[in-house]
């Protein structure tokens, strides 16, 4: 029987989403809670990958269980083994085609960054202490919209079949000491918003105009785009699927 999962996690201890052999990760951390519980050997499919240090306040994964379950009992007992740094949310019974990453429609991402040195950012938001133009990234930014390709915004040995994106929300907000970066998206590709921030935080200190952003775009080539911003300010917030999957 086939459960989907809503799990959050605090990203600095952990060497990314994905299993890896020499390094702790989320994906090995739940899957050895979840093995332990129930007495069985559990895989489970995350609905993407975050990379090193990068958070997370909703995440999707699916695992299949040999019997059926009392979602609350579960999701408690799993809460009890897991580090505090690893939350379950919420635990759904979906068919057993229902798959957490081909089927999700949208994920959504947040890059927070401070501009005032305050110790409660650390770990959780980028400092970054050059005056920037939030009005001039906004309009860098609406370029962004709908389909793309996105392959000047990816990591150079990125193996997928295309670099098609299609981009729904891109915008800049400024909260008190908090500067926002909210992007929505069908995919994305591997380090690709932390690459967009890097390069349209270059728009907003002056060093790209946005002619020259729009062209990034168009050509297509990573090394013309601006470095990757740092894991540090980056969140996972959203992730979403057709509302059948879950009836």
């Amino acid at each position: 029987m086939r459960y989907f999962f809503e799990i959050a996690y605090d990203g600095d201890s952990y060497h990314g989403w994905q299993r890896q052999k020499n390094a702790i990760s989320v994906q090995q951390v739940v899957e050895e809670a979840l093995s332990t519980i129930s007495r069985e050997n559990i895989t489970i499919m995350g609905s993407g990958r975050t990379d090193t240090g990068v958070h997370c306040e909703q995440q999707f994964f699916h695992a299949d269980l040999q019997t059926k379950i009392d979602t609350e009992k579960l999701r408690f007992k799993l809460n009890s083994f897991l580090p505090p740094t690893i939350s379950i949310q919420k635990i759904a019974r979906v068919g057993d085609e229902a798959h957490a990453r081909f089927d999700a429609t949208s994920r959504s991402y947040e890059y927070r960054i401070t501009n005032q040195k305050w110790p409660f950012a650390q770990g959780r938001a980028y400092y970054y202490t050059k005056e920037i133009d939030i009005k001039t990234m906004n309009q860098a930014a609406a370029l962004l919209l709908g389909e793309h390709d996105f392959q000047a915004f990816s990591r150079v040995k990125t193996e997928v079949n295309n670099f098609i994106c299609t981009i729904t929300e891109a915008r800049w907000e400024k909260d008190g000491q908090y500067i926002t970066f909210h992007v929505t998206a069908n995919r994305f590709l591997r380090g690709m918003v932390r690459a967009l921030v890097g390069t349209l935080l270059e728009v907003g200190t002056g060093r790209l105009t946005i002619d020259s952003f729009k062209e990034i775009i168009e050509n297509k080539d990573r090394r013309q785009a601006g470095s990757a911003a740092p894991a540090v300010g980056l969140y996972l917030t959203s992730v979403t699927y057709p509302e059948e999957i879950f009836t």
